[in-house]
């Protein structure tokens, strides 16, 4: 009975042990969605008015579950990412860590996730809050709303 149970306890970490080997064989996959602008709101406003685009802010925080469903199911759309890493400055911004709060006074947000489409010059164009339904949709709502500011 002790012999069958450590070996059952063997077979199952080994089994553990094996399917938990990273595989090397694949090639690493280029990343799809929308690509975050790393820098400043400063800087990222500076970026919009040189390049002449607007800009999209995710105003988001890190205990915020719709917030990490925007980011990891909606954001990463190759459709959305496509045409918003090449129309827009797009920014993420934590509201309550490092400038967050402080572009948070700026820019109120009622609750999380709030996306902003803001102009070159600093202007708010108009706001989305919450995580467009349904989920597979999402992407298709935000990138409908995104096309409304671009000429």
């Amino acid at each position: 009975m002790l012999k069958t149970r450590i070996l059952s306890a063997l077979l199952i970490l080994f089994a553990i042990g094996v399917n938990a080997k990273p595989n090397l064989s694949k090639a690493p996959v280029a990343a799809t969605g929308i690509q975050f602008f790393k820098g400043t709101f400063k800087q990222a406003l500076a970026k919009a008015k040189k390049e002449n685009k607007m800009i999209m802010m995710d105003c988001y925080t890190t205990w915020c579950g719709p917030c990490k469903i925007l980011k990891n199911q909606v954001f990463t759309d190759k459709a959305l990412g496509d045409y918003m890493n090449q129309k827009y400055i797009c920014v993420a911004m934590d509201y309550e860590n490092g400038e967050g709060p402080a572009v948070a006074q700026k820019y109120p947000v009622d609750a999380y996730p709030s996306i902003y489409f803001i102009d070159s010059n600093g202007k708010p164009k108009t706001i989305m809050v919450g995580v467009p339904n349904p989920i597979p949709n999402a992407a298709n709502v935000i990138l409908a709303q995104a096309k409304k500011f671009v000429k």
